[in-house]
């Protein structure tokens, strides 16, 4: 006895034209929301950098004041009589081209009571390192990491508009600002940090 199997046509078992724009319409509706935030995020994160490395560099450098009398660039780095075992420092605080040599050397090496840096650590070369790397950072917000040093004792110096260092240093006042004054989201300049 044979039966007969009762079979039934197959529908097309796909998705319509109008289903599929529906979910593309849903996922660009949510993409327009979920991406804005993840932008807002990422500037926070860069705002949030910026104010630590400046507390840190500001640390730095009312350190390196209260052990020598005065903010790192405004002496040479030289050592005078090469009392220097290691390398010396290079940076010549009374030439505009090289002052900025000196903040930093004063900074990341060993320094004497006079600023005179050297990369050895001595009876003479007893204070710092205040910043661990050769360099400084980079500026979180313009991913520059020069310093522009200025000498007018200005403590409401601004920064550059379009900047062409990542900091900006007035060894007379000790101000230490981001060398910038474009807003972030909330409306603050980026030197105002």
């Amino acid at each position: 006895m044979t039966k007969e199997l009762n079979h039934k046509p197959l529908s097309n078992q796909g998705f319509t034209l109008v289903e599929l724009l529906i979910v593309v319409i849903i996922l660009a509706i949510l993409a327009a929301i979920v991406v804005p935030q993840f932008a807002s995020t990422t500037d926070d994160a860069k705002v949030s950098a910026l104010d630590s490395t400046l507390a840190n560099m500001r640390a730095a450098i009312d350190l390196y004041y209260q052990q020598h009398g005065e903010y790192p660039g405004q002496n040479t780095a030289v050592p005078s009589g090469g009392g220097c075992t290691g390398t010396p420092g290079t940076g010549d605080a009374s030439s505009p081209t090289t002052r900025a040599t000196a903040f930093i050397e004063q900074l990341s090496m060993f320094t004497d009571s006079n600023g005179a840096a050297c990369s050895i650590s001595d009876g003479t070369f007893k204070f710092g390192p205040y910043l661990k790397k050769n360099i400084l950072p980079k500026n979180p917000i313009t991913q520059l990491g020069d310093v522009e040093i200025i000498t007018t004792g200005d403590l409401l110096m601004t920064g550059s508009l379009t900047p062409a260092t990542g900091w900006k240093f007035d060894v007379t006042a000790g101000k230490f600002i981001a060398n910038d004054t474009n807003t972030d989201a909330s409306g603050i300049k980026y030197d105002a940090h």
